[in-house]
Formats: C-alpha cells, structure tokens, sequence
C-alpha cells in the first residue's frame, strides 16, 4: 500500500502541475481533421495573404494524418468516418497546388468507393443524403462544401435539400411553445449554409426569391447578435468555420460574424498546423480535476489556490438568460470562454466542485441553490437529464441519458444534505421530487446485465462504438458517492444499493484477463477506462482493482484514448482524463482498500 501511496501522491502532484496561469485546468482536446480541413477552406476563401501559411500547415497536417486505409478519423487515434473524410477531401481539393495532395485524393477515392461513393459519379449527393437519412445537420454542410470546393458541379446544389434561413427569424417563443428550443444550436450554420443556397441557386419564383433576398441582411444581423465574444459559435471550429466560408463566398463578408470568425480560426490553429474540434473543455476538466483529488484538494494547494479555484467557478456561472439558446441562470458551460451554453453535466459537476471547495461561504450557497433549481427545471418527462434543453429524445441534445441523470443526481442529494438547513422549502420539494423521478429513469434504464450507456462518450472498438464501460462506471461511482449521504427512509438507500451492485457485478464481468477494462469484455484497455472501473470498484473488490492497478502502473498515463464524442462519431481525445481518472482511482483505492491488503503485494511503479 505504501508504494501505490506514492504513486498517488506523484500523480496527484502532477495534475496540480498541470493549472495554468490562472489556476484552474485548460486540457487539451486533440487536434481534429475534421476542424483543420473546415478551418483552410475558409481562411483560404477570405483571399487574405497573411493566411497562406496558416493554410500551408493545415494542409500538411492532414497530409501527414490520413490513415492507412485511405480515409480519416478526427483525431490521428480514430478510425476512418465519412464526415471527416469528405470534408477533409473537399480540403485537399481546394487547397493543394499542382500535384500536391494528387496522392491523398487517390487514396479518399478508394476509402470511399468502399463506403459505396464514387466521387466521380453524378449519384454522389444521393449515395450521400441516403447514408445520412433525414438528419441534414451533417449531409447538407458536407455537400455544401463539397459544391462550394469545386469538388462537385454547381448543378449539384439543385438537389442538396435547402435549408430555411428565414425561419431563424420567427420569434424565439414560437420555439419554445413548440418545445423546440434544440433549434438553436443549429442556428449559425442554418443561416450561412441557407443563404449560400439561395444565393448560388439563383432560381425560383421572382416573388418568393425576392422576399427572401430582403431577409439575408435580417438574419445576418441575428449572427451578429448572436456570435459570442470569441468569435467562434459554441467555441466550434467546425461551426465557425462553415458560417465564414459561406457567407465570405455569397460576398457577405462586411459583418461580425465572418471578422471575428475568421480571427477565432486564426487564434485557435495550432503549433502542429491543425485546429481541435473545440477551443477546450477547461469548466469541465477544471470541475473532475477537483472531484478527483476529493478531500485531499487541501492537502496539495494551499487556501490561496483553492480560493482561486472556487470563485473561477462562481464566476462562470450564468447569472441571466443565456443569449444564444434562451437558457435560464444558474448553469454552467463547458469552457471558460464566451461561446459555451451551460449543460448538465457541467452543472453538476461545477456544483460537486464548490461543494468540495465549501467553508460555509454564502456566495457558494446561493451558486450552489440556484444551479440545483436550473437542474430541476431541465430536467425531461421520463425522468432523465438531456445535455442542453428538455425535449422529445429526438436529438443528442435532448435526449435523456443515464451518466448525464447520475451525475444530477448526485449533485442534488449531496447538496440537499450539506446545505439542507439554507434551501427554501420550495426548492427542496423541487429537488426532492427530481431526485425521485431520476432514480426511477436509472431502474428504468438499467439494462438487464447491469449496464448504462452514456451519451457523449464511446469506444471505437466495440461492435456498435458504445461504451457501457465508462457508462456504468460513471453512473456507478454517481450512486456510491450518494449512498454515503443519508436520506429518509431505508427503501430508498437499498434501491441506490441494488442499482449499484448490479453495476459492479457487470464491471467485474469486463474486466480482460491482462487487468484492464476496455469499452467491453474482449476490448482493448485504456487508461480512461481502467481507472473508471476501479473507482466504480474500490472498497468492494479488492483483488480486481489492485489488477486494475498494476496494469496502469504499466501504462504511459498521459496516453490518452479517443473515447469522447462529438455529432455523427466525431471522436475526439483529451489529454488530462488519463490523469484525472487515475488520480480518482488510486485515491479512492488508497481510501478504501481493507487493511488486510499488505504492503509489497501490488508493485506499481512512479
């Protein structure tokens, strides 16, 4: 025990290390394909010389990053998807010079025809439309800028669905009495793919053309309005960049939207040459770097820095109705810039981590309360927490998820028990009531092995890119920690703990035979995983977990898994989780671990 000790202490040291100047933790998210090649086709469309080698080093980063079998991933880990290769075939297309990029193009066109796309087929915007379905959220971009890289004809426009920019203009209140609040995350891309379609058919009843024309400037004004601080809608690469490359090829480039996204592309390029499919996850790293070091915070930063710490967070929360989705105060967002909406696993995290930071203050109190009622007003008819807006569970982000419900749950119990005496009597009704509709969503939801799956984060190996791995270790771990908060009434405690040991016995199952959890039983292990597992394990089963140990004593903990999701499996990497999730588990294992459990009998090394 007194070498795993050590190792905790070294890895916990090494995340505090990892703050950047202000004190809190930025991450790094891995550099995205997907973002690079959207990012040099609108820098090289905005016909500035300054960034001709901003394009040069996109173009050699993915030059340099396509994968063996002629397609491309997000990030340079993940296997080949055909949203980032069709995009970054429109990239290479447009940007390379003379023969450059011949080579890249020959190898796509291989990847692809065994996706069944010829891209030298006149069917390719129908091969297209039919694999993506009804969801245009990805096709239309996709061959917007397939057509506007002169990788397909003009003419192809005329059958790529058009998107209504106009109805972006209607009143939020209609959105929300039809409970379509969701309609707003695609708003940017909306308008500048929609006006780059009206403007570039140049067709259509005179009347009606007309009109729409007189409402291009209207909607425009909206991005304007729209467009954070940053510069970058969502803080999104992707997003930006193809609201700036069409409004800049419609002519419309003497507005805000396409000044300051074009500035954003610029600042957020990378020393590599590429860009990340986000400028970072800093909220949410900042609040899992906190629950990971749980108590012990204290015992490597000083009061100075955990101050820091607690009123970065208090600063961060929403204190008025969010301008771009209509949210209402008291959530959190996932980056400390201005482009992020407040989401509900931010939320709950950022509450956990001021709970943790406590020492009575009242500014956390009243932070604390008012994020709990922002959770209860989200939360969806069935029980379950979506992301970003109640909805109908038609898109990711308003569909109910379990380690989304878990992490709410948790946040709600332990701040119903640390500060029950300072909440009005009509929040903790509120609360109450959520709390029990969340736990009935969870028994719901359980499959019959025991498992959750989550949302947001999955596992490229597995047969259908799931990862109940992580999802049942997540929500695992999210009723452990509420088990330890007592509440009224026994019945309620055994269903937590039935929930919860049903979770394990499917943890112990996956568990391969070298140690390690993987997405599933038989997958390869990661470090993420692993260490997730073991938490979700320690104080129950000792012997599994001190496996789980010394393979990661083994492993490079800084290699990080591309296990996060974006739309349509954008995977992505983030190079803190292999740290975080260590550092949680070899504490709770420190922790918990029964004392028959001799020093010498797991060797791990530093």
């Amino acid at each position: 025990m007194a070498e795993i000790s050590y190792c905790y202490n070294e890895l916990a040291a090494q995340l505090i290390s990892k703050r950047n100047a202000e004190g809190f933790w930025t991450g790094r998210l891995s550099t995205s394909a997907l973002s690079t090649s959207v990012a040099i086709v609108a820098l090289k469309l905005s016909g500035n010389p300054d960034d001709r080698n901003r394009v040069e080093a996109g173009f050699t980063w993915l030059s340099r990053n396509i994968n063996s079998d002629g397609g491309y991933g997000d990030t340079p880990e993940s296997v080949s998807n055909l949203s980032t290769t069709l995009l970054c075939y429109s990239a290479i297309h447009f940007c390379r010079t003379g023969d450059s990029g011949k080579h890249i193009l020959a190898s796509m066109d291989k990847w692809l025809a065994g996706q069944g796309i010829n891209m030298d087929s006149s069917d390719v915007v129908r091969s297209i439309l039919d694999i993506y379905g009804n969801d245009y959220t990805f096709s239309v971009p996709i061959l917007s800028m397939l057509t506007l890289c002169g990788v397909l004809p003009g003419s192809s426009l005329f059958r790529i669905p058009r998107l209504p920019f106009e109805l972006t203009l209607l009143p939020a209140s209609f959105y929300r009495f039809l409970n379509l609040r969701v309609v707003s995350y695609a708003l940017p891309a909306l308008i500048g793919v929609g006006i780059y379609h009206h403007r570039k058919r140049n067709k259509g009843l005179p009347g009606i053309r007309q009109l729409r024309e007189k409402l291009v400037k209207p909607a425009i004004s909206k991005l304007d309005r729209l467009l954070p601080e940053s510069g970058g809608f969502l803080e999104a690469i992707p997003l930006t960049g193809f609201v700036a490359m069409c409004l800049t090829e419609c002519g419309e480039t003497d507005n805000n939207t396409v000044k300051l996204g074009l500035s954003f592309l610029r600042n957020q390029q990378r020393g590599d040459g590429g860009w990340p499919i986000d400028t970072d996850l800093s909220t949410w790293v900042t609040t899992l770097s906190i629950k990971s070091l749980g108590e012990d915070a204290g015992k490597f930063m000083s009061r100075k820095e955990l101050d820091d710490l607690r009123n970065h967070l208090l600063r961060l929360q929403y204190t008025s109705v969010h301008p771009f989705n209509g949210a209402s105060p008291g959530g959190w967002g996932w980056t400390s810039y201005s482009g992020s909406v407040p989401d509900a696993d931010d939320t709950p995290g950022a509450i956990l981590a001021l709970l943790t930071l406590f020492r009575g203050e009242d500014a956390i109190t009243s932070a604390v309360a008012n994020g709990c009622r922002w959770l209860t007003k989200l939360q969806n008819t069935d029980g379950g927490f979506p992301t970003f807006c109640r909805g109908w569970g038609r898109l990711p982000f308003d569909r109910s998820c379990a380690d989304l419900t878990g992490h709410a749950l948790l946040a709600l119990i332990k701040s119903v028990a640390i500060l029950h005496d300072k909440m009005n009597i009509k929040l903790l009704k509120a609360i109450e009531r959520t709390i029990e509709k969340a736990t009935l969503y969870l028994e719901k939801n359980q499959s019959d092995d025991g498992s959750w799956l989550p949302l947001w984060f999955g596992n490229q190996l597995t047969g259908d890119k799931t990862n109940p791995v992580y999802g049942t270790a997540k929500v695992c771990i999210y009723l452990s920690e509420a088990g330890c908060f007592q509440r009224n009434g026994e019945e309620y405690n055994r269903r937590i703990a039935n929930m919860a040991a049903r979770a394990r016995d499917y943890l112990l199952r996956q568990q391969n035979d070298d140690g390690s959890w993987g997405g599933s039983k038989g997958i390869k292990g990661t470090v993420e995983e692993t260490s997730l597992a073991v938490s979700a394990l320690a104080g129950k089963f000792t012997g599994e977990c001190s496996r789980g140990i010394m393979w990661l004593s083994a492993r490079n903990k800084t290699n990080a898994a591309p296990i996060g999701l974006y739309f349509a499996m954008l995977w992505y990497d983030e190079e803190l989780y292999p740290l975080i999730y260590s550092v949680e588990a070899l504490r709770k294992f420190v922790d918990k671990t029964n004392k028959d459990v001799q020093p010498g009998m797991i060797s791990v090394s530093s």
